[in-house]
């Protein structure tokens, strides 16, 4: 018997699965490939105490910003923080703790996270504060640092069509961290733009497969820019 994976809405879809002090995986890059509804979702859920995996944290009025403003972050497993004053702020009063991750260092560790590695030795950081107090080895004569895999309690993505059985397409750049991030939780909510049946997608052209997803929900999405850039004249 096959499972319902589809949710009428965002709350529906995590309203049983959130709790206190939760490790979320976040996909998404700036504002690009974000899931918004879910972000707002988790927001409105009232949850707190969360240690969020996300490349970074949005800006101050959107995305994972949101859920600065409302504290319900404790702490931020990130790879860049420069675009949210609120990030700052929080941080550096020493409200908000920070995992600083170079950035494919990251997408490794959600990677590995869902690839059932527990560990993995890189050269990246070495020699700076990102490899202080973790331990190191030497291969071919060249010093690395052991990274641990993430494993989260939920992930939230975003992807641009999904079917019913969870199959996931996403579009162009936004498809950045989400495919990592999908695979490295014990369960993941997916929102679309489009919902379609199963069957219709081409296998080929599937980037994450339904065996990833446990939940699904159709949304209307917000295009906003990170940042406006135009010539003058």
């Amino acid at each position: 018997m096959a499972i319902e994976k589809v949710r009428p809405n965002c709350l529906a879809a995590i309203r049983d699965l959130v709790r206190d002090g939760m490790t979320v995986a976040v996909g998404g890059f700036g504002l690009c490939g974000i899931p918004e509804n879910l972000i707002g979702a988790l927001r409105e859920s009232g949850v707190r105490d969360l240690v969020v995996a996300s490349n970074n944290a949005g800006v101050d009025d959107w995305g994972l910003g949101l859920l600065l403003q409302s504290r319900q972050i404790r702490r931020m497993i990130s790879s860049y923080v420069g675009e949210n004053a609120e990030f700052e702020r929080q941080y550096m009063s020493g409200e908000l703790e920070l995992e600083f991750t170079p950035q494919g260092t990251l997408a490794e560790r959600l990677r590995a996270g869902g690839a059932g590695i527990p560990a993995f030795y890189t050269r990246t950081g070495v020699s700076t504060v990102v490899a202080d107090g973790k331990p190191h080895e030497i291969f071919d004569g060249q010093t690395y640092v052991l990274e641990r895999a993430i494993h989260a309690d939920l992930s939230l993505v975003k992807a641009w069509k999904g079917d019913h059985a969870g199959n996931l397409v996403y579009h162009k750049t936004a498809r950045n961290f989400n495919p990592m991030v999908a695979s490295c939780g014990r369960v993941c909510v997916a929102e679309v733009e489009e919902l379609v049946a199963t069957g219709s997608l081409d296998p080929d052209l599937i980037h994450t497969p339904g065996i990833f997803v446990d939940r699904i929900v159709q949304t209307v999405s917000v295009k906003r820019i990170e940042q406006r850039t135009v010539r003058a004249g």
